[in-house]
C-alpha cells in the first residue's frame, strides 16, 4: 500500500523559503530580490484551465491596486515556461470574460516542472493531487517573513476582494499597532490590543477618548478613518 509523501508546510512567522527560478519575466531570486516589498506568492493547478484563467485575469486587472500597497505578485504552477507563455498570450488575444479582455499578465509566472518550489512551500498535497499544485496563497512581508497562508482546493476559484482585504489588514495592523475584527475593511473600527493589567484596563474603560469604545475590559475598539488608513499604508513603501 502506497503511503502519501510527507508535505512540507511553511508556517506563519517562518522565513520564506529561498529559491531561484525561471519565470515569464526572467530569472528571480526569491524572496531576496523583493526585500523591502510585500509579496503575494500564489500557485495554480495548471495552465489552459478555466478556473485558473479567470483568476489570472482578475489578478492582472487588480495588479495596480496591489502595487499601490507596495506589493508584488508572483505566480507559480508546475507547467513549463513555453506553456506559460502560450497560455498568457491566449488570455490576452482570445479571452473576454466578465468585461475583462485584452488582459496582459505582467507579473512573473514561475516554471516549476520539477515541483521543487511547490514542494518547498507545501503546495503539493497528495490528498488533492500528486501532479498539480493546490491554490495556495502566501503573504510575505518586506523582511521576508510569511505573514498569512491561505489554501483553496483545485475546484474553487479565489475571492480577490478578500486577497486585497487581507493585505490591507496586515499593513494596517503593522502601521497602527492594532488588530482587525471580523469582516474588517478600511474605515471600520479596529481592535485596541488587550490591556496588560487590571489597572490599565480600568483606566481604558474610564477613558474619555472619543475615538475609543470599550465594550468590556478585554474588548475595546478605536475609530480610524478610511482615508487615514489608506493614505498611511500606501506610504509604507
Amino acid at each position: 500500500m502506497e503511503q502519501n509523501e510527507t508535505v512540507s508546510m511553511p508556517r506563519i512567522g517562518d522565513k520564506a523559503p529561498s529559491f531561484k527560478a525561471v519565470t515569464t519575466q526572467g530569472e528571480i531570486n526569491f524572496p531576496e530580490q523583493y526585500a523591502g516589498k510585500w509579496v503575494i506568492l500564489f500557485s495554480h493547478p495548471a495552465d489552459f484551465t478555466p478556473v485558473c484563467t479567470s483568476e489570472f485575469m482578475t489578478f492582472a486587472t487588480m495588479e495596480d491596486k496591489f502595487s499601490e500597497l507596495n506589493c508584488q505578485l508572483v505566480g507559480l504552477s508546475v507547467d513549463g515556461l513555453y506553456s506559460h507563455i502560450a497560455w498568457l498570450r491566449t488570455i490576452k488575444e482570445k479571452i473576454d470574460y466578465k468585461g475583462m479582455k485584452d488582459v496582459e499578465v505582467k507579473f512573473p509566472l514561475i516554471e516549476d516542472i520539477t515541483m521543487d518550489v511547490a514542494k518547498k512551500y507545501g503546495m503539493m498535497q497528495p490528498g488533492e493531487s500528486s501532479t498539480k499544485a493546490v491554490r495556495a496563497v502566501f503573504y510575505i512581508d518586506p523582511k521576508g517573513i510569511i505573514r498569512t497562508i491561505i489554501y483553496y482546493p483545485l475546484s474553487m476559484g479565489r475571492n480577490f476582494d478578500e486577497l486585497l482585504r487581507v493585505l490591507q489588514a496586515l499593513q494596517t495592523a503593522d502601521a497602527f499597532g492594532v488588530a482587525t475584527p471580523a469582516d474588517w475593511r478600511p474605515g471600520d473600527d479596529v481592535i485596541v490590543p488587550t490591556a496588560g493589567s487590571c489597572g490599565v484596563a480600568k483606566e481604558r474603560m474610564e477613558s474619555k477618548d472619543a475615538d475609543v469604545t470599550c465594550h468590556d475590559w478585554f474588548f475595546c475598539t478605536r475609530k480610524i478613518g478610511k482615508e487615514k488608513v489608506l493614505s498611511t499604508i500606501k506610504k509604507k513603501k
